[in-house]
């Protein structure tokens, strides 16, 4: 074996494992897809392949999350599994939003330096990606504080009815 063929030439198990490093990841469509559909994992699907693990753990705590919200729904916020099974689906949802932040404020020379290394094609994100991280700060926030204000309200409206009934 030639020793200047190997050096010019990657390893087998490199070739296998890299053929979707040559196709370009846009930053607008990854903050997008976080922002609508990054629950559900799309923006990690898109970025790193169905094979992604924290792509499925979206998915699981995104249903775990419904089940919890149906269950704290009909039980009027008084389930603990309702929620124990609620956090992880907010823990997805809110790490959407936050992903879709992270990514869209990623200059692009990182962003082409770590997705786009192997396609020779640059991004050139616009206003598009800077509005989607605006509704996504808008939204995640909103969602963050409502989370925090019902739960809080739950816990003392329970305070006040130990309360009570302590009293009488």
């Amino acid at each position: 074996m030639n020793p200047s063929s190997s050096a010019t030439q990657p390893p087998a198990s490199n070739v296998s494992s890299k053929p979707a490093s040559d196709r370009f990841r846009s930053k607008t469509l990854t903050a997008a897809l976080a922002f609508l559909f990054g629950s559900i994992g799309a923006h990690r699907f898109y970025l790193y392949g169905i094979r992604d693990k924290f792509g499925w753990a979206h998915i699981v705590g995104i249903v775990l999350g419904a089940v919890g919200y149906l269950l704290l729904a009909a039980t009027e916020r008084a389930s603990l599994l309702g929620w124990i099974l609620a956090f992880p689906g907010a823990v997805s949802l809110l790490a959407a939003f936050l992903s879709a932040i992270v990514y869209g404020l990623r200059p692009d020379a990182k962003w082409d330096a770590q997705f786009n290394a192997n396609t020779g094609r640059h991004s050139r994100s616009g206003w598009t990606v800077i509005f989607v991280v605006m509704f996504s700060l808008l939204i995640g926030a909103f969602l963050l504080m409502t989370g925090l204000a019902l739960t809080f309200q739950t816990y003392f409206e329970g305070q006040v009815q130990a309360a009570k009934a302590l009293s009488q």
